[in-house]
């Protein structure tokens, strides 16, 4: 976006008057709080009032929304420039949304931004939590909500099931060690079938003489995240692992974004390998 544009925006928004001062006893909580994409919204809906929110993204009433009914009724914006400085907000809350310069374009005209950000394991996203309530002025939420997870988190701990998990999306790929979702499986009690690290295909060799006791089946209710003609999950190895092991079905508002929602699909996991 050229200099001319960020200034004609920046004085706009001037032009069109600041928000409102809050009380003065709430000067460090934003008070017109605009989120950019789901990630975001999954956070400014858990801690902010409904009134000090502006709007949200056009998914966050979407399946694969974690907060999507908090979402209900509220205003959305699109990630676009205008659009958010016509609001005056006085935060911007934002993961991905409005693209890689979204954060310089907005502090320069006068916005705060905070960025979601991505963590790598648990604590990183308990961590996450509460930077990112503390930046919505709400520190307690923040706290009492990572309090509550990690105390789930630590019932967990105590089993060990020795079984082993495959995670296995339509799509047909799975994840190892260096991902949340290798961290979502051991921290469930599991280990994980996938040993090669990262994201790759489903190891379709592999499972032709060797298989995991529980499949880690995510978004396969969704209407998003389906395969084409050329994925593994159309391979009659892939298929049968549906129909002959223990399936978990995980649900895409738990893994699709890394917050702490993540603990329901770790329980849902933990519940089901007993089964």
């Amino acid at each position: 976006m050229s200099r001319l544009t960020i200034l004609f925006l920046a004085g706009l928004l001037a032009a069109c008057g600041g928000p409102p001062t809050p009380p003065a006893a709430d000067t460090a909580r934003p008070v017109r709080v605009v989120s950019l994409d789901y990630c975001a919204d999954q956070y400014v809906l858990e801690f902010a009032d409904r009134d000090r929110i502006l709007a949200v993204s056009p998914n966050a009433d979407k399946d694969f929304s974690y907060m999507r009914d908090a979402a209900q009724g509220l205003r959305t914006v699109r990630p676009i420039a205008e659009d958010v400085i016509l609001l005056k907000p006085d935060l911007v809350v934002r993961s991905y949304g409005g693209g890689p310069d979204a954060t310089q374009f907005f502090e320069r005209a006068g916005i705060t931004v905070l960025d979601v950000g991505w963590a790598g394991d648990l604590p990183g996203v308990l961590a996450n939590v509460q930077r990112i309530a503390d930046g919505l002025g709400e520190h307690d939420r923040g706290a009492a909500l990572a309090s509550e997870t990690q105390a789930r988190l630590d019932h967990l701990a105590q089993r060990s099931s020795g079984k082993s998990a495959l995670y296995m999306t339509p799509a047909g790929v799975t994840s190892g060690p260096g991902s949340l979702v290798h961290e979502m499986i051991l921290a469930a009690g599991l280990e994980n079938f996938q040993q090669q690290p990262g994201w790759r295909s489903i190891p379709l060799e592999r499972l032709a003489y060797e298989a995991p006791d529980v499949i880690a089946a995510a978004f396969f209710g969704s209407r998003t995240n389906h395969p084409d003609a050329w994925s593994p999950m159309n391979h009659p190895v892939a298929r049968a692992q549906l129909a002959d092991r223990t399936v978990v079905s995980l649900e895409g508002a738990w893994t699709s974004c890394n917050g702490w929602f993540l603990i329901d699909a770790i329980e849902a996991l933990a519940e089901g390998s007993e089964q």
